[in-house]
C-alpha cells in the first residue's frame, strides 16, 4: 500500500508539473534539438510519424524533467567522474577543455603545408586588390584553450608535438606581410603578467576581460591602418566576480546540480563613446568568425561601424547586432558585399585553423578573380 501511494504521488507531481508547470525550473544549457508537438492526422497515425513525435516530444518534456537530468549528470560526475557532453574533457585542477582545442594544440588536425600555402597565398592577393580599392582585410587569430593552458591538459593526452596549423599560416602571413593581430602569441606572452585572468578556467573562449582587450586592440589596428579616428569604448572601473556571461560556459553546458568555485573573474564597466564627435570615422565592417566573436559582437560593437555583419562560420549572417533577421550566405553576391564594406576581419580561434575561413577566401578570390563565373 504505501509502495502505491508513493507511486501514485509520483505520478500526480509528475503529470501536475508537467500540465501547470508550478515548480520554475532552470533551464539546461546547451545544443540540443528541440522536440514540438505534432497535430494528429490518420496518415502520420498509420504511417507511425505520429507516435515516434509524441514518444519523442513527451521524453524532452515531461514534468521535472530539467531536474532529474542535472541529477542524473551529477551523479554521473561524482561517482564515475563521466561528462556529459562527450566533447567536453576534465584536465588538472579541473580546468575544463573541448577534445578539438586539445587535438589542435598537438597537430591533430593539421591540413598539410601546401593547403595553407594555396589558402595563404590567395590571401595575400586578395589583400593587395582591397588596398587598390581602398579596403582593408585583416586576420585575427584568436587563442584557443589547449594552447594557453597546455599544463592542465590530461597526462593521457600527453604526446609529441606535431606541426599545428596556425604555425604555418604565422609563417605566410609573416612572409607576405598579410594584415594580421596574433592574440593567440599575445595572450600566451601576456598569460602571466596581465592583471586579471586572459582566459577562465571553466570557458572555452577568451575571458570577458581578455575580450575587452582583443576588441580595443582590433579597433587601434583599425584606426592606425586606416589613419582615421573612430568611436571608442572605455572602461573607469573593473568588477571581480565569479563567472558571468560565457566565462563558465562549458561548465554550464554540463548541466550539473551544483557550481564548482573558480578564480575570480574581471568585468570592465563599459561605456561606448555613442555621442561621438561627427568628424570621428565609421567605417563598414564585415566580420568572417567563429563563436570568438560573439562576444565582442553583442557588446554593442556595431554603434562604432556604419554597418557590422558577421558571417559567422561564413555561413550564417547577423545584420546590424540582430538576431531577429539572420540569412544566409547563399543569399547574397559575393561581389556586392565586398563593395559595400570597407574593413574585412576573418577571425578564427587556434582550435579552428584547420578550416581557416570556412570557405570565404577562397569564394571571395573568385568574387575578385573570376567575377564572370560567379
Amino acid at each position: 500500500m504505501l509502495l502505491l501511494t508513493i507511486l501514485t504521488s509520483l505520478f500526480v507531481l509528475h503529470f501536475s508539473q508537467h500540465r501547470f508547470k508550478w515548480v520554475e525550473l532552470q533551464p539546461l544549457h546547451g545544443y540540443y534539438a528541440e522536440s514540438k508537438k505534432t497535430k494528429f492526422t490518420w496518415e502520420r497515425w498509420f504511417s507511425g510519424e505520429y507516435q515516434e513525435k509524441r514518444d519523442d516530444y513527451l521524453t524532452n518534456h515531461f514534468g521535472f524533467r530539467n531536474f532529474l537530468v542535472r541529477v542524473n549528470n551529477q551523479l554521473r560526475f561524482s561517482l564515475f567522474d563521466k561528462i556529459k557532453p562527450k566533447h567536453v574533457l576534465m584536465g588538472k585542477d579541473f580546468y575544463l577543455y573541448e577534445s578539438h582545442y586539445i587535438g589542435s594544440w598537438y597537430g591533430d588536425d593539421f591540413v598539410g603545408q601546401e593547403v595553407i600555402e594555396s589558402k595563404s597565398y590567395k590571401l595575400k592577393l586578395i589583400q593587395d586588390t582591397l588596398n587598390q580599392m581602398g579596403k582593408k582585410i585583416i586576420a585575427v587569430l584568436a587563442p584557443g584553450k589547449g594552447s594557453f593552458y597546455p599544463e592542465y591538459i590530461p597526462d593521457k593526452y600527453h604526446k609529441e608535438r606535431g606541426t599545428a596549423n596556425i604555425d604555418v599560416y604565422r609563417q605566410y602571413i609573416e612572409k607576405w606581410n598579410i594584415n594580421c593581430i596574433d592574440f593567440d602569441r599575445y595572450f600566451i606572452e601576456n598569460k602571466y603578467t596581465s592583471p586579471y585572468p586572459l582566459f577562465p578556467q571553466l570557458g572555452i573562449h577568451w575571458s570577458y576581460y581578455g575580450m575587452c582587450i582583443a576588441a580595443d586592440s582590433i579597433l587601434r589596428y583599425i584606426e592606425k591602418m586606416n589613419n582615421i579616428e573612430m568611436p571608442r569604448f572605455y572602461w573607469e572601473n573593473i568588477k571581480l566576480s565569479q563567472p558571468l556571461f560565457e566565462d563558465d560556459d562549458i561548465f554550464r553546458a554540463m548541466n550539473l546540480l551544483f557550481q564548482y568555485r573558480t578564480f575570480d573573474m574581471a568585468y570592465p564597466e563599459l561605456r561606448l563613446e555613442l555621442d561621438a564627435d561627427s568628424t570621428k570615422s565609421k567605417p563598414s565592417l564585415m566580420v568572417v568568425a567563429d563563436s570568438f566573436y560573439w562576444g565582442i559582437y553583442n557588446m554593442g560593437w556595431s554603434n562604432l561601424f556604419t554597418d557590422d555583419h558577421f558571417w559567422y562560420y561564413n555561413k550564417t549572417i547577423y545584420p546590424e547586432d540582430t538576431y531577429m533577421h539572420p540569412y544566409t550566405t547563399e543569399d547574397i553576391d559575393m561581389q556586392e558585399e565586398i563593395m559595400k564594406h570597407d574593413i574585412i576581419i576573418i577571425l578564427c580561434t587556434h582550435g579552428n585553423m584547420h578550416s581557416f575561413g570556412w570557405g570565404f577566401i577562397e569564394n571571395c578570390y573568385d568574387a575578385l578573380y573570376s567575377p564572370d563565373e560567379n
